[in-house]
C-alpha cells in the first residue's frame, strides 16, 4: 500500500513537471511577432567569378545600426530601410568584408507590384525620384560584390515597421539585442544554395507576309520589330522590369495587332514582309538574339531591309534616342532617322540620333541592334537610355515597377514606331498622314496595352528562373499566334559565362525572445515553486518524516550484510 501512495505521489509531480513545461514550451512558440515574405539577392558566378549573396539561411537578432561601439555584428542582422540609406557607407562596409549576421534591405511599399497607386504619375514625383536614385545605386552595387553573408529584402509593412521601430528604441539605450539582452530574432530557415543547370532560354517569332504582285518572282523586303523580353536584377523575384523592357514586349505585340488589322486585307497589305522577335538573354550580351539570328538562313537575313529594336520606352520625359552602329550619313539611317523625326513631332516626342560604332574584337555588345550590325544587317534601337547600359545594369532591376512607367509615354511610343514603319511600307515618307489615327479603327487600343503592361509588371522573368513553358511564355506566343503567322519557338541554352543558384525568395519568422537573465530568473522561480510543492505533497501525505528520508544517504550493502 505504501509503494502505491509513492507511486502516486511521484506520478503526479511528474505530471505537474510536464505541464509546467508544455506551457513554456508553448509561450516560447506563440512568440513569432510576425512572418514576412522576403526575397535573396540574386547569387551566381560570372566566369567562375562568384557575386551576390553566398549565403541564404538566418539566425540571429535584429539590430538597426552598424555604429554600436565596440558591438559585435558577426550574429546580428541589420534592418536598414532605403529612404534612410547611406549607400557610401554600405559600399564601404562591404568593400571591408567586416563580419556581419545578414543585411535586411526594407523597400518602400510604392515598389511592390501590389501596391495600389496611380501608375505613371502620383504626388511627391522629387521625393520617388530620391528614392529611385537611391536603389539604381544600391542595386549596382549589390549585383558587383561578392557578399559572404546573407542579404534579403523586404517591403515595408505595418508588422515589420513596428518590430524595427522597437529595434531602434533598443539600439538607442546602446544595448543591442544580445543573447544576454534579448530583443528581435530573426529566423529563415534555408538549405544550402545549389547551383542550377544551364538555363534554357526562349526565342518567338511570328510572321506576316506581305503581297507580291502578279508575276513577281523576287523576294519582298523584310522590316523586323524585336524586343527583348527577359530581365535581371539584385533579386530575381521581383525583377518585373516593366520599362526595361516590359514596355518594349507591349509595343511589340501591340504594333503587330495594328498591322495584322492591315495585313489581312489584300488591298491593305503592304508589299514588305514583317518580322516580329521576342528575344531572350537580353541582359546577357543578347545571347537569344544572336542564337535568333543565327538560325536564320542566308536568303531571309538577306532580305531584311532593316531591323528596329525596342528598349526601355516608356519614359515620362518623352524624349527618345535611336542607337546606330552605322554613321549617320549612311542612306539607310539617314531615311530611317527622318521617318521617325517626323512623325515625332506630331506625337510630341522628341528623338536624336546616336551613333556607336561596334568593336568587332569585342564580344561584348551594348545594344540589341549590335547583333545584327554584326552580320550586316541594317539595325537600329529605339530607347530612352541616352547611353548604353554596363553589364547586367538598366534590365528590370528593384526600381523598375508599374509604378514609374508612364502609359502616355508608352501609347506615343507605339504610335512613333508603327506610323513611321506604315509610311515606309505604303511610301508616304514626308508626307502628313495619319494611318493609325486615334479615333479609328486602327488606333492604338489603350485597354490592351494597359492589360499587357499590368501582367508584364507583375511577372517576375530572370531567364534561369523561366522554364519552356512558363505561363508568360506560352502568353505571349499565343499572342503572335493570334496576330501573325507561322508562329515559332526556339529553346537555345545560355552560353556558359554564367552559372545561377536558386533560393530567390523565402519566409522571414521575427520573434520577440528574452534575455538570458530573464530565462535564469524564470528557472530559478519555477526551481523554486516545484520543490516547495512536492515538500508539500510528500508532508501532507506521508508525514515530515518521509521527506526528510527521501534526503538520507541509504545505508550501504556490508551494513544490510551484517
Amino acid at each position: 500500500m505504501a509503494t502505491q501512495r509513492k507511486e502516486v505521489l511521484v506520478d503526479s509531480v511528474y505530471s505537474v513537471i510536464a505541464l509546467l513545461c508544455i506551457l513554456v514550451a508553448c509561450a516560447e512558440l506563440c512568440g513569432a511577432s510576425a512572418v514576412v515574405d522576403v526575397y535573396r539577392l540574386i547569387q551566381y558566378d560570372l566566369a567562375g567569378v562568384p557575386f551576390g549573396s553566398r549565403l541564404a539561411s538566418l539566425n540571429h537578432h535584429a539590430g538597426s545600426s552598424f555604429f554600436a561601439p565596440g558591438a559585435d555584428l558577426s550574429r546580428t542582422v541589420v534592418m536598414l530601410p532605403v529612404r534612410e540609406l547611406n549607400v557610401t557607407f554600405i559600399r564601404e562596409y562591404i568593400g571591408q568584408r567586416k563580419p556581419l549576421g545578414g543585411l535586411l534591405f526594407l523597400l518602400p511599399r510604392m515598389f511592390s507590384s501590389e501596391y495600389k497607386d496611380s501608375a505613371g504619375g502620383g504626388d511627391d514625383k522629387p521625393g520617388k525620384e530620391l528614392l529611385r536614385n537611391i536603389l539604381v545605386e544600391l542595386e549596382r552595387l549589390l549585383i558587383h560584390a561578392n557578399i559572404r553573408y546573407p542579404v534579403y529584402f523586404a517591403f515595408e509593412d505595418d508588422k515589420i515597421d513596428a518590430v524595427l521601430a522597437d529595434v531602434k528604441r533598443n539600439d538607442a539605450t546602446g544595448q543591442p539585442a544580445t543573447a544576454t539582452t534579448g530583443g528581435y530574432k530573426l529566423v529563415v530557415t534555408a538549405p544550402e544554395p545549389r547551383k542550377l543547370a544551364p538555363p534554357t532560354i526562349t526565342n518567338i517569332q511570328g510572321w506576316l507576309p506581305g503581297l507580291k504582285a502578279d508575276g513577281d518572282s523576287n523576294q519582298l523586303p523584310t522590316i523586323a520589330i524585336v524586343a527583348s523580353y527577359d530581365t535581371f536584377g539584385a533579386a530575381p523575384a521581383i525583377s518585373v522590369g516593366s520599362d526595361s523592357n516590359g514596355s518594349g514586349v507591349v509595343a511589340l505585340v501591340e504594333i503587330a495587332r495594328l498591322f495584322s488589322l492591315l495585313y489581312t486585307n489584300p488591298k491593305t497589305r503592304g508589299r514588305y514582309n514583317l518580322l516580329f522577335g521576342l528575344t531572350s538573354g537580353g541582359p546577357y550580351n543578347y545571347n537569344g538574339t544572336h542564337k535568333w539570328l543565327r538560325s536564320f538562313d542566308q536568303r531571309l537575313r538577306e532580305s531584311i531591309d532593316y531591323a528596329i529594336c525596342l528598349n526601355s520606352i516608356g519614359s515620362v520625359d518623352n524624349e527618345l534616342w535611336l542607337h546606330v552602329s552605322k554613321p549617320p550619313e549612311n542612306a539607310y539611317i539617314k531615311q530611317i532617322f527622318e521617318g521617325f523625326h517626323n512623325v515625332a513631332e506630331e506625337v510630341d516626342l522628341k528623338v536624336g540620333l546616336k551613333h556607336k560604332k561596334i568593336n568587332i574584337s569585342n564580344p561584348r555588345v551594348a545594344w540589341e541592334h549590335e547583333q545584327f550590325s554584326r552580320l550586316r544587317v541594317t539595325a537600329a534601337t529605339l530607347s530612352e537610355l541616352p547611353l548604353a547600359p554596363e553589364l547586367l545594369e538598366s534590365t528590370g532591376g528593384l526600381f523598375d515597377n508599374r509604378h514609374f512607367v508612364s502609359e502616355a509615354a508608352i501609347f506615343r511610343s507605339i504610335k512613333l514606331v508603327a506610323e513611321s514603319l506604315a509610311r515606309h511600307i505604303y511610301g508616304q515618307q514626308g508626307k502628313n498622314i495619319n494611318i493609325f489615327a486615334d479615333d479609328s479603327n486602327l488606333g492604338v487600343n489603350p485597354a490592351y496595352v494597359q492589360s499587357w503592361l499590368d501582367l508584364l509588371s507583375r511577372t517576375p522573368r530572370v531567364a534561369p528562373f523561366l522554364s519552356k513553358n512558363d505561363p508568360l511564355i506560352m502568353a505571349m506566343k499565343k499572342e503572335l499566334e493570334d496576330h501573325t503567322v507561322e508562329v515559332n519557338v526556339q529553346h537555345e541554352v545560355l552560353d556558359g559565362m554564367f552559372t545561377f543558384y536558386d533560393l530567390t525568395s523565402a519566409k522571414l519568422y521575427i520573434y520577440q525572445v528574452a534575455s538570458v537573465t530573464f530565462d535564469l530568473l524564470l528557472l530559478l522561480v519555477l526551481g523554486s515553486y516545484l520543490i516547495i510543492l512536492f515538500s508539500f505533497l510528500v508532508v501532507t501525505t506521508r508525514g515530515l518524516d518521509d521527506l526528510i528520508s527521501l534526503f538520507r544517504r541509504p545505508p550501504s550493502r556490508k551494513v544490510k550484510t551484517a
